[in-house]
């Protein structure tokens, strides 16, 4: 696939390569989106999104390759863990630019007193990268980050996007129409209701969720740079039985979350929001469409049948600074899975106990 062009009004690169510098907020993010698939992960407004929980970030330039590097301390000890999501970001990566920029980083990590920096880079497996990455210092890591997504070509027609869709899914989103399914867009005014569907969608699969003003904070600093979108599906009642948040960044745009009801899945209310989705952010200008994950057999199914192709990365890495204190923070983060699994499992417990199924 080409690389994607810049959505319109972002501009161009004004940095220059130099070795590890900060160069600024304005200029960072015209780097991000000029980049071939411009991650919102490391653009500005997820570091604000974060600074809500302690994060702090160091934009770091170096050897042509950047990141937005997250801090964040370790309790009441002085030192911090370090995160970099899907970085390093870069016009064009090789093996000096990865070597230079890696330096950077571990100097940085000094200065800020990190016992690790981990990254999931948007780098597909099969290339010669992982080794770079590995020559430089860098070790495999769990990651927060989805491993593999599916990827769409917005610079298609949308008679060709159309037809990349499955037959039997084109079916299904005529069907919601026929039933009197409609897309509309909303905005922040909507995030309560995007809220409730998600903590449902959430309790029926399994999966964790953060509280209402996590994803306020999302949609509204990506919102003030027009990058936000909320979407529904309501029936001809304008019952909202579907939702997607999408974010987008330079020519990319992403769908990190959504939700459906019960109500939902029978009219097929998802698979006419996919699309229209999928149709506007083309009609938008955004070169690419990111369906952000493949986690479950389900959603793989699901999500295929809208075309485009598989991306699979080469996972998390992580450039050891302090071995010591790295090992104390691996078993506060165990300890805090442990406690969200059995928070979800009370949870799920209690929905079981009110009859719900």
């Amino acid at each position: 696939m080409t690389a994607p062009a810049a959505a319109p009004g972002v501009p161009r690169p004004t940095v220059s390569p130099d070795r590890g510098v900060d160069p600024g907020r304005a200029a960072w993010d015209a780097f991000v989106a000029s980049t071939s698939v411009s991650p919102y992960l490391q653009a500005s407004p997820w570091a604000e999104v974060k600074a809500r929980n302690g994060w702090r970030p160091r934009r770091i330039l170096a050897g042509g390759a950047g990141s937005q590097l997250l801090a964040h301390p370790i309790g009441p000890l002085p030192w911090s863990v370090g995160y970099a999501p899907r970085a390093p970001v870069a016009a064009l990566l090789d093996e000096a630019s990865v070597a230079a920029w890696t330096e950077a980083v571990r100097r940085a990590a000094r200065d800020e007193r990190l016992s690790h920096v981990v990254i999931d880079p948007e780098i597909e497996s099969g290339g010669p990268e992982l080794e770079w990455f590995r020559r430089a210092g860098w070790r495999p890591a769990a990651s927060p980050q989805p491993a593999r997504s599916r990827w769409i070509d917005l610079t298609k027609s949308e008679a060709s996007l159309w037809g990349d869709l499955r037959a039997k899914w084109r079916q299904y989103v005529q069907k919601a129409r026929r039933g009197g399914i409609a897309v509309v867009e909303a905005g922040p005014e909507g995030l309560a209701e995007f809220y409730a569907i998600y903590v449902e969608t959430a309790r029926r699969a399994g999966f964790t969720y953060r509280t209402e003003d996590t994803y306020r904070a999302v949609f509204e600093a990506f919102a003030a740079h027009g990058r936000a979108r909320l979407l529904f599906a309501r029936d001809a009642d304008g019952v909202a039985q579907a939702t997607l948040m999408l974010v987008g960044w330079g020519g990319r745009i992403v769908e990190p979350y959504g939700g459906m009801t019960r109500a939902g899945a029978d009219s097929r209310a998802n698979y006419l929001l996919k699309w229209e989705a999928i149709r506007s952010s083309r009609e938008a200008g955004y070169g690419l469409y990111d369906l952000w994950g493949l986690s479950h057999a389900g959603i793989e199914h699901f999500k295929i049948g809208f075309g485009g192709r598989e991306v699979d990365f080469i996972g998390g890495l992580e450039l050891p600074v302090r071995p010591l204190v790295r090992r104390a923070v691996q078993l506060a983060q165990e300890g805090r899975v442990l406690v969200a699994r059995r928070r979800l499992e009370r949870e799920r417990q209690v929905t079981a106990d009110a009859g719900e199924p």
